[in-house]
């Protein structure tokens, strides 16, 4: 129960913006808090240059972020395949593209569950720990839905973007109308 009251909270809270940016950083921030994980962070794929881009971090450093490219093909690439990857131990697992970096950071597990849209993975929502730590089937249930809401969250927010940019005007009239349809989302 207690699972399903924290994924209907950041289930409301990823939907309650069309911002692509704050979308990412809500996620990121209420899974550390959901799980009470040290950091979270969102890695987009760019499927051109097999790199996973951040989207967005939250309880990481900047110097830990900006450590070196991540390539999709070697940063714990099973999670891209569909399935979520636990590395137990991010200072020795062959899977760790940067495993000083992991230990200077203070990270000692980490869980990257794949991001789906409509049966392609567009990126991972990784989960970092300070101490060793196996997920419960629970944890990876509730990581799992909410890297699919996610999912759903980012392609609507870059969709509206996108419209937004194309439309001169026409997308913020038609928001704003939309806006005074919906009840308040703070009731």
């Amino acid at each position: 129960m207690q699972f399903f009251r924290m994924f209907s909270h950041v289930c409301k809270v990823i939907n309650s913006t069309l911002s692509l940016n704050e979308v990412l950083k809500l996620i990121t921030e209420n899974v550390v808090k959901a799980l009470n994980a040290k950091a979270c962070t969102i890695f987009l794929l760019d499927t051109k240059n097999k790199k996973l881009e951040v989207g967005a971090s939250y309880g990481v450093s900047e110097t830990y972020l900006k450590k070196g490219p991540l390539d999709a093909d070697k940063s714990i690439a099973e999670s891209l395949k569909g399935k979520p990857v636990l590395v137990y131990d991010a200072a020795k697992d062959p899977q760790t593209q940067y495993p000083e970096e992991a230990k200077k950071e203070g990270i000692a597990s980490i869980l990257s569950v794949p991001i789906p849209v409509q049966g392609k993975v567009i990126g991972v929502l990784r989960i970092y720990t300070p101490q060793p730590r196996k997920f419960s089937d629970d944890e990876n249930e509730f990581v799992s839905g909410l890297a699919e809401m996610g999912g759903i969250a980012i392609v609507n927010a870059m969709t509206y973007e996108r419209l937004k940019e194309d439309s001169q005007g026409l997308m913020d009239d038609t928001w704003k109308w939309f806006e005074t349809m919906l009840p308040n989302p703070t009731s």
